[in-house]
């Protein structure tokens, strides 16, 4: 069945070919016209005629005025680069028609004979350039450049079965267009990389270095010239492990090679303790595994539930600039990420568990950390200890924290709260969760939690620079999907939701009651309790804001 569109489709087709027919039928007039008058066809008919050939040929005119508007828009676009005014590889590559270009410029030759001459031409810059007394760098510029020329058509030859037997026509040929098997090319590949490699090393390119050698050895593995060219490369970018293994590859191949000899005998000791500090890292690494395993098991027979936030404020580097660099990522509430604390099993005494908790104070914005808040440990207890009642004769009723103008931080006169997170009433409509950026997502399964943590840690710079990178990118993405689909239900990140309701914790009860309530959500493995002095303005302000939705009663005595 033909549908409307279909129907357009072959309409506009069709006014497109009476469209070519009529500009044949013009020049066929003008031609004859021209050939007529005295004076013959002069330059401009027949450059008019060679432009109307032209477009017939290819084929001009828009099949439609959206068409039409589509390539005037182009043109006019300030990134739009005529390829004929392109001044680099690049702007002609964003024309469009960097491979049209090329081909014309080498029109008539074969892919073969083209990527020889421009070895040949990397070859003879590099010679000029080692000759040259001035050390002028030009040299070997023109040599990288030969040398890329020479890598594309290398790519666009079709190489040859193994079993292949020329004819005595293609063996007259093989100068005009030789002929390669698949690993002939490939090895033609790799000596064309890896003196890609060495031009860049002349300019100290060292990044390029690696990444050419890199190629040169993946086409051709016994290529020792590369193997030493990317192990010189991992040498100046300080990647020590890098280059050992680029030196070991080597020697395999050529024990007595004097160049990677040398250089083994030179990085020997830092490869040896970059080596030693890989492996160091690794079985840190399997024993946070283990560790988040065994927290994230006991948690779930416990049913206490775990929960995150993002580890990144900013979803590209110019919204970073734009507000504020790095406070923008300082930008988190008090659920901090980068504490490096896991809940830990107490070995002996019944073999509890303790947890690192924070305490925050926001009538006076200060806070308290403790590292090993044990499950079983009464809250008020651990009160008494860190804001001790005063004496009767105690003369002056000051506390010992120097912030308290007031002296009302005393474990009597305090009320405890916290917050309660992941409602899992804000749904989109395939029913999955949606949670603004700045709210605490709970984690639903192991990988989850093994993946924040490893994150939190390569964010702090524990895993090194690259690492980092990695999870920045990955937290990045993260937060984009998290604002894509809050927007798309609310509008925008603006509409933010309603404050956290809270519950009140009982002085009477423990951590473990606290961590258990069915309310409760530990985001980033830090229990995060809240401390106000009970006739402080600050509290009274808090309630009116944050709904109190219960209290964790102690355990009734039997």
């Amino acid at each position: 069945m033909t549908t409307p569109k279909d129907a357009s489709a072959s309409a506009s087709s069709k006014e497109k070919q009476e469209l070519i027919d009529k500009m044949k039928q013009t020049k066929e007039q003008w031609d004859a016209e021209a050939a007529a008058s005295p004076d013959g066809p002069d330059e401009t008919d027949a450059l008019l005629s060679q432009a109307i050939s032209m477009a017939i040929e290819q084929g001009k005119g828009w099949s439609s005025p959206e068409e039409r508007e589509k390539y005037l828009e182009h043109l006019l676009d300030d990134d739009f680069i005529p390829p004929i005014f392109a001044e680099n590889a690049e702007e002609l590559e964003k024309s469009g028609l960097k491979d049209a270009f090329s081909t014309l410029h080498n029109e008539g030759e074969t892919p073969g004979k083209n990527m020889l001459e421009f070895r040949k031409k990397g070859n003879e810059s590099i010679a000029l350039g080692r000759k040259n007394v001035a050390k002028n760098m030009s040299y070997y510029r023109d040599a990288v450049n030969h040398y890329y020329e020479a890598y594309h058509w290398a790519n666009r030859i079709v190489p040859k079965d193994e079993d292949f037997v020329p004819t005595p026509e293609e063996l007259a040929a093989a100068d005009v267009d030789p002929y390669f098997t698949e690993k002939e090319l490939d090895e033609l590949r790799s000596i064309i990389c890896s003196n890609c490699a060495l031009a860049h090393m002349c300019l100290k390119n060292w990044g390029y270095v690696r990444d050419e050698a890199k190629k040169a050895v993946d086409f051709n593995a016994t290529n020792i010239k590369a193997w030493y060219r990317l192990a010189k490369a991992h040498q100046m970018l300080q990647n020590w492990e890098e280059a050992g293994d680029a030196i070991d590859f080597g020697l395999a191949i050529e024990k007595d090679n004097k160049e990677l000899l040398q250089l083994q005998k030179k990085l020997g000791e830092k490869v040896r303790k970059a080596r030693l500090h890989r492996q160091q890292r690794e079985r840190a690494r399997a024993e946070r595994t283990s560790r988040i395993k065994d927290v994230w098991r006991y948690c779930k027979e416990e049913n206490i539930s775990l929960g995150r936030v993002s580890l990144v404020a900013t979803v590209k580097d110019d919204e970073d600039e734009e507000e504020g660099g790095d406070d923008a990522e300082a930008r988190w509430h008090h659920h901090y990420p980068h504490t490096g604390q896991l809940p830990t099993r107490i070995l002996q005494d019944g073999g509890g568990w303790t947890w690192p908790v924070l305490c925050v104070y926001p009538s006076h914005r200060q806070s308290d950390f403790i590292e090993h808040f044990g499950e079983d440990e009464i809250v008020a207890l651990r009160m008494a200890q860190m804001f001790p009642e005063q004496e009767e004769d105690d003369g002056d009723h000051e506390t010992e924290m120097p912030w308290d103008f007031n002296n009302e931080f005393r474990c009597s006169n305090l009320a405890v709260y916290f917050e309660v997170h992941c409602a899992d009433t804000d749904r989109d409509s395939k029913g999955k969760q949606v949670i603004h950026p700045d709210s605490v997502e709970r984690l639903n399964d192991q990988g989850a939690a093994m993946r924040f943590y490893e994150a939190s840690r390569a964010l702090k710079g524990d895993e090194g620079p690259e690492m980092a990178t990695v999870a920045r990118c990955m937290e990045r993405k993260h937060l984009h999907h998290q604002r894509k689909a809050w927007t798309k239900k609310h509008g925008s990140l603006w509409a933010k939701p309603d404050p956290c309701p809270v519950v009140q914790v009982h002085p009477a009860a423990t951590l473990g009651q606290v961590l258990r309530h069915a309310k409760m959500v530990v985001p980033n493995f830090l229990v995060t309790i809240m401390l106000f002095p009970a006739e402080h303005p600050a509290h009274k302000e808090f309630l009116k804001e944050h709904q109190c939705i219960g209290i964790v009663e102690p355990p009734e005595a039997s």
